[in-house]
């Protein structure tokens, strides 16, 4: 008897274990999403946990008070590669990328479009404090880490070498997840990293990392990373495109009405999406509140062939490819008549 209720127990407490994890583990509303028609379908939408794609969390938490509910169906990624990956093979719709891997995949026919930005600035070129560098003309020899060859965050370190009078061979670039850079300049196994926030905040809190410079020191209105969508779904469902480039622009203009919205953005995305600590948001997106802009947010043509032209010059685009060819600015163009979303931290309702 003892036997059969300690079997029952195990029994009762493996469906126990196994319903949990379902629960707390398993994407249901991904799946949900996938049985209903296409038309009815929520566009899957990658980003990783960088103040450059900000926009993409707070939009899917703030209109879950609303009226309609959610947008889209946030999916975080820990690295670029696999977003491009997921993009391919349609099991994300939209995704945040960097703007130069945006026009290479386009440029090798991956069927995206650039509708929109994800901030301007943002980004930093962050030293060790006790690795000896104090100016940029110290970097030749050194090892520095970027996110992707195909980053805005490579092309600034390849504009400071050229300003400075640095060969490019003098310096050893290292790709590296974002997630991961903060600890290796940590541990030494690098000298330097040009990434986007928050990791040079991360750098900053640790006590161990400096800001040697930010990223509009030698770029003007910066730009680090994008919002693509592929062409069938921008073709078969425009409407559906229309409203997610709104829902971001409507959070870039909430994130920019003052420090207690991006307060109360970085608690909530910080513990809810990035599973980041709330301070490191905080310090990224307030010190000072111009570290990171969520305007002037559309697609302009100068950015991008500034983008292109240095891709083409370090040798990372072949051919140039025109603006109209991997944007499509209609979205945008719409998007700002959009006012900020009417939402105030601590709300239960938004619209």
């Amino acid at each position: 008897m003892t036997l059969r209720r300690i079997i029952a127990g195990f029994g009762l407490w493996l469906m126990l274990v196994t319903a949990l994890h379902a629960w707390l583990n398993v994407n249901w509303a991904s799946i949900v999403n996938d049985y209903l028609p296409e038309e009815k379908r929520r566009f899957n939408v990658a980003f990783i946990p960088v103040t450059c794609h900000l926009a993409c969390p707070v939009t899917d938490y703030i209109s879950k008070f609303s009226k309609a509910g959610e947008i889209f169906l946030p999916r975080m990624f820990q690295g670029f590669p696999e977003i491009k990956e997921a993009l391919i093979s349609n099991k994300m719709q939209a995704g945040f990328m960097v703007a130069p891997l945006a026009i290479a995949l386009k440029s090798q026919g991956v069927p995206i479009r650039i509708v929109y930005l994800g901030h301007r600035y943002g980004s930093a070129f962050v030293v060790h404090k006790q690795g000896g560098i104090d100016s940029f003309q110290q970097i030749r020899g050194k090892t520095v880490a970027i996110p992707s060859r195909f980053s805005d965050e490579r092309l600034i370190v390849f504009r400071a070498m050229k300003k400075n009078g640095i060969d490019p061979k003098d310096v050893k670039l290292v790709e590296m997840a974002p997630p991961d850079v903060a600890g290796a300049l940590a541990a030494r196994a690098i000298d330097a990293f040009s990434m986007g926030e928050p990791f040079p905040s991360q750098a900053e809190m640790g006590g161990f990392g400096r800001v040697l410079f930010h990223a509009r020191e030698y770029w003007p209105d910066y730009m680090s990373c994008v919002l693509v969508v592929r062409e069938d779904m921008i073709a078969s469902r425009p409407d559906a495109v229309q409203l997610l480039v709104d829902g971001i622009a409507r959070s870039g203009l909430w994130l920019e009405k003052g420090q207690p919205y991006r307060e109360h953005a970085a608690d909530f995305v910080g513990r809810f999406y990035y599973n980041q600590n709330p301070a490191l948001l905080r310090w990224a997106l307030t010190k000072p509140l111009t570290r990171v802009m969520y305007n002037a947010l559309e697609p302009r043509k100068p950015d991008f062939d500034l983008v292109r032209d240095l891709m083409i010059e370090t040798g990372v685009l072949d051919t140039k490819i025109a603006f109209e060819e991997y944007t499509d600015s209609r979205f945008a163009d719409r998007a700002t008549i959009q006012t900020a979303w009417r939402y105030e931290p601590g709300s239960a309702t938004a619209e």
